[in-house]
């Protein structure tokens, strides 16, 4: 028994560490379910801890606490929200499915914490009144998505558009070879090229920022199965106010309860964001390697900057690392979403049964989408330099300029002179003077590439 102390709960004695701060139940969820080794994640323990805070506050308030009880509450609950005591939540996400076991891994350790200051204070009776798992979860994926996605990703996101935007600026007048198909077409700058990948990350900015409209409704004061049992009635209102005093963010009670604990629906939306946010990072990196690929071979438009060396057996080998981890990134936050969407589907009658999957799928690609997103503007686009030498060679040979001379020589006249650049491998103008007819001057004027990036007919 060294080391050891026995507690017990409803089934019985256990013996616990001597040093936990956890009671029986967590241990009885961490011999349960030894399948992963993967915890809840910081951001989730920080929400778990801001609501048991708010909800003594609440409690107090309402008169259900002591004075003594509910400052001993808040004050541990908080200590577990600012990250003091993450060793203490050791259960893995694999376990039942409503997370009670989390819930009342959050209840033992405020609670012993709480008596180490002098109150009396029970886990269920005191820490959990008017609650129930079957609403603390749920809340807590709210708030912990809410909150990570509002402090962490939705500034890198902006960080990235800023960067991107700066460079399009920079390269609004340096004009490179179009690409459809991966094949040469009519030119564009840089700047545009760029201000596409610009507009994609504010596009996802608005759908985060639209989805978590629903995800700021909590469905704490449901507690059993939405009916509010043993909960006073402004309880919930109550802690969603006192949750926006602690962390500044506009969190409000759910109009219905049912939903909030039957249903992750706003997870799951909410997910489809950051996915839709991963195909469009997944694009842009895509670009940047095709773009910086070579550099003798590939396109070598660009190069990006470098980092690490690129092989253990090929000297000086620099490889595209940040838009290979970004990409990698994508690939994850994909997966997390097909995850998502068929836990979210898992709902039974009046509780969904895979709430820290969810949980902990979700939070993982706000982290990593936000982290990647900062180094992809960092360390790739703010200090790519582009060739503008092997840019302007491909420009000078692409037969794909002709397209502007269609208004002019139409349509039969330009694919037959453009076949005739390709076979000959020679600049596009010089085979023009000789088929076309017209002046070099009128040429110049109308295969100007910067001038063609423009849109519109020319030569009018």
């Amino acid at each position: 028994m060294s080391g050891f102390r026995i507690e017990h709960d409803s089934m019985g004695e256990l013996k616990v560490p001597a040093e936990a701060l956890y009671g029986a139940q967590t241990q009885r969820a961490i011999d349960n379910f030894p399948v992963s080794g993967l915890p809840l994640p910081r951001g989730f323990i920080r929400a778990l801890g801001l609501i048991k805070a708010a909800a003594a506050e609440a409690n107090l308030v309402a008169g259900h606490l002591k004075k003594s009880q509910a400052v001993a509450i808040r004050k541990a609950a908080l200590a577990v929200a600012d990250g003091e005591h993450d060793a203490q939540f050791p259960i893995d996400i694999f376990q039942t499915g409503s997370g009670t076991s989390t819930n009342m891994n959050a209840n033992e350790v405020i609670a012993r914490l709480a008596a180490k200051g002098g109150a009396k204070v029970h886990p269920n009776d005191h820490v959990n009144y008017g609650q129930s798992s079957n609403d603390v979860i749920p809340t807590a994926i709210h708030v912990s998505a809410t909150l990570m996605t509002t402090q962490d990703l939705l500034p890198a996101l902006k960080h990235l558009k800023k960067t991107i935007d700066r460079r399009a600026r920079e390269l609004r007048n340096t004009v490179k070879t179009g690409r459809t198909h991966l094949m040469d077409a009519m030119p564009i700058t840089f700047g545009q090229e760029l201000s596409g990948w610009a507009a994609q990350v504010a596009s996802a900015i608005e759908r985060i920022e639209d989805g978590l409209q629903r995800m700021r409704r909590l469905p704490l004061g449901g507690t059993a199965v939405g009916t509010g049992i043993n909960a006073d009635a402004k309880f919930g209102p109550a802690v969603a106010k006192e949750l926006k005093k602690l962390s500044g963010v506009k969190f409000e009670s759910a109009a219905n309860y049912f939903e909030g604990m039957a249903a992750q629906d706003a997870a799951v939306e909410l997910s489809g964001a950051l996915k839709t946010l991963a195909v469009a990072l997944m694009k842009i990196a895509n670009d940047l390697r095709w773009m910086n690929s070579g550099p003798l071979a590939g396109l070598g438009e660009i190069e990006l900057p470098a980092l690490q060396p690129g092989s253990s057996i090929m000297p000086g080998k620099v490889n595209p690392v940040i838009p290979e981890a970004t990409a990698m990134v994508a690939a994850q936050v994909i997966g997390n979403d097909a995850t998502i969407t068929v836990a979210g589907q898992s709902g039974n009658f009046q509780l969904n049964v895979m709430l820290p999957l969810i949980a902990y799928n979700l939070l993982q690609s706000i982290s990593l989408l936000a982290n990647v997103s900062r180094l992809l503007a960092d360390k790739a686009i703010a200090g790519f330099k582009v060739n503008t030498q092997r840019v302007n060679q491909a420009l000078a040979m692409n037969p794909i300029l002709v397209t502007a001379l269609n208004p002019v020589i139409g349509y039969e006249k330009g694919a037959a002179t453009a076949k005739q650049a390709y076979q000959q491998q020679r600049p596009i103008m010089d085979v023009a003077l000789e088929t076309t007819g017209l002046s070099k001057d009128e040429l110049k004027k109308l295969l100007d590439p910067l001038t063609l990036t423009r849109g519109g007919i020319h030569g009018e």
